[in-house]
This record gives structure tokens, sequence and C-alpha cells, in this order.
């Protein structure tokens, strides 16, 4: 596998875990719906910055286990592969709908942005996330660790601004596509599960074969 086909799996991941409706959207559709589109702009931006977060414990974490170490690594990459084909296959097998989305209590920008930080940095499951998906996607074998883990972190900031920011700008059409549109929400989900899965599946038969 070429670099270049690795940061399209990466990207491919991304997309289909943040396109998936959960917290973080519902968050920044209240947000624009309530206060309006510079709101939920706020929103998305403190989500944001709690991915960052995220992206830099994972890349500290693969960092340390390559250099201290090293032959944990590749258990460590099959672990996550299987781990990300079971998000996959739950994703499949539920039925994710929107029932409703309720006002957002947040009385500013700063809070709203504050609480979108606070919200995905407190997610114990986003560290977990982080862990088993660095070890697949930021590679020893392609250079220099640091240059792929800001260039993952960007490609992280930009696939949520793009998703939550077009939600925020555009919450009243999102939130008709969103909201009591089970059939929608349910092949989002599970769309986004089969695509987990092939992902999952490459990345391990790259680890075992390596």
């Amino acid at each position: 596998m070429t670099y270049t086909e690795n940061l399209w799996l990466f990207f491919t991941l991304l997309f289909g875990i943040i396109v998936v409706p959960g917290m973080d959207m519902i968050f920044v559709l209240a947000n624009s719906l309530t206060r309006g589109r510079t709101a939920g702009l706020a929103a998305t931006a403190g989500i944001i910055a709690g991915g960052l977060v995220h992206s830099l414990y994972g890349a500290v974490g693969v960092g340390l286990l390559a250099s201290l170490m090293p032959v944990l690594f590749k258990p460590l990459l099959i672990v996550g592969a299987l781990y990300m084909a079971w998000i996959g296959v739950s994703l499949i097998r539920s039925s994710i709908t929107v029932d409703h989305v309720g006002p957002a209590d947040t009385r500013s920008n700063w809070e709203a942005f504050r609480r979108g930080a606070v919200t995905c940095l407190i997610n114990p499951k986003a560290y977990l996330f982080m862990l088993a998906v660095y070890p697949q996607f930021l590679r020893p074998d392609f250079g220099p660790l640091a240059p792929q883990a800001t260039i993952m972190a960007a490609m992280t900031a930009a696939t949520q601004f793009a998703i939550y920011g077009g939600l925020a700008a555009a919450a009243g059409h999102a939130r008709k596509f969103l909201v009591g549109n089970g059939n929608a929400t349910i092949w989002v989900g599970r769309i986004a599960g089969l695509l987990l899965l092939a992902v999952s599946i490459l990345t391990l038969w790259e680890g075992v074969m390596a």
C-alpha cells in the first residue's frame, strides 16, 4: 500500500465515522437552530478543538509505542483493526434514528465552543477509538511520524468542519433530513458501517501480511 492509498483509506474511515448522526452532530444542529449559524459554527469549532487533542493523543501514543515497544506495534494494529470491524458490524446491525432536536441551552458563542470541546474531550470512547485507529494509518515505514500525524490531524479537522460546518450552515434543511426521517439515518449508519468494515478488513490484511 502506498502512502497516498493509506491517506485515502484514513479519509474513508473518518468520513464514515463523522457522518453518522450522533451527539456531536445533534449539539451543532441544536445550537444552529436555537441561536443561528454563528452559534453552530462555534460549536463546530469546539468539537474540532477537542478532535485535535484526540489526534495528538493518538499520535503520541503511536510514537511512544513505535520507539519504546516496537514489538507491540503489529499486535496493536491487528487489535485496532478488529475493534474497527466490530464498530462497523454494530453500525450495520443498528437502527440509528433522531427523534427530536431540543433547544440548546448555551447563552453565548464562547459557551457553545467550550461545551463542544468539553463534550468531545470527556468521551472515553473517542480515546479508545484514536488508539485503535492511529496504529493502522500512522506507520513508521512511511517515514517520520510527526509529519504524518500533522496531515492526519488536518484531515480530521477539515472533515469535521465540512460535515458539521455544512450542517450549521444548512440547519433547517438538515433538520428535515435527520429528525423523524428514520430510513435516511438508518441507511447512513449502515453504509458507514460497511465502509468501516471494508477499511478494517483491508488494514487487517495489510497488518497480517506485513
